[in-house]
């Protein structure tokens, strides 16, 4: 039995009138660990910005991490959760390029999973059901996986994510993270206006606008530029 995924499947059914209309960012995560100067090691390995090593007392520590790119932060320390060190699961870093980007966190030394996908088509299911080895065929976009965790057991996935869905993607005054993701971002739209080129059958001297529609669809998870 098939199961096609329609608008209609993932429609939500709050009413829109009582959606709230305050800002609200994400900006903290808290990660219960066992040992804080080994998970600043960790994380510093990472490449991640280190933002704050704060300790009061021998009972009370913060220190806060952020990933490159990113405006959600990560905290842990001493005496800022009661959840066990570890019990953290379901950590998504979002990356362009997958394999890029699981490359990079091999050579700084962290265990990272093969690439995987899942037959559902949305979201990995639960405990490897569903799981197939390798990166999504058609390498859609949110559809390619990979996972590590941190030396507690704190799980994260890299997803792969190349065109955002609707109303996901980045504002006006958001900016690449790093001349790396731009540099990948423009080699796909060079890739995409190559064939662009070869359909039409002429050579676009207005390649430079092209290329900036194309980015500025795929950003925000509209139909691609043909």
């Amino acid at each position: 039995m098939s199961v096609s995924v329609t608008e209609s499947h993932i429609e939500s059914s709050v009413d829109s009138r009582r959606v709230s209309t305050a800002e609200m960012k994400f900006e903290v995560v808290v990660l219960p660990v066992s040992d804080v100067d080994r998970a600043k090691r960790f994380y510093v390995a990472l490449g991640w910005r280190l933002d704050l090593d704060f300790a009061a007392s021998q009972d009370y520590r913060v220190v806060q991490f952020t990933p490159p790119g990113s405006a959600c932060s990560i905290i842990f320390g001493i005496g800022i959760t009661p959840a066990a060190p570890g019990s953290v699961k379901g950590l998504y870093l979002i990356v362009s390029d997958i394999e890029s980007a699981r490359a990079d966190m091999i050579d700084r030394g962290v265990k990272v999973s093969e690439p995987f996908h899942d037959t559902g088509g949305i979201f990995h299911h639960l405990n490897g059901k569903g799981v197939v080895a390798g990166l999504q065929p058609q390498r859609r976009s949110y559809g390619s996986y990979a996972s590590f965790s941190d030396p507690d057991g704190n799980g994260w996935f890299l997803q792969e994510v190349t065109a955002r869905l609707p109303g996901h993607g980045l504002s006006p005054g958001v900016e690449f993270s790093s001349s790396t993701e731009l540099a990948r971002t423009l080699r796909r739209a060079a890739t995409a206006h190559h064939e662009h080129e070869r359909r039409t059958g002429r050579q676009d001297s207005d390649w430079a606008n092209w290329y900036a529609d194309y980015i500025s669809a795929e950003q925000a998870g509209e139909p691609l530029p043909l």
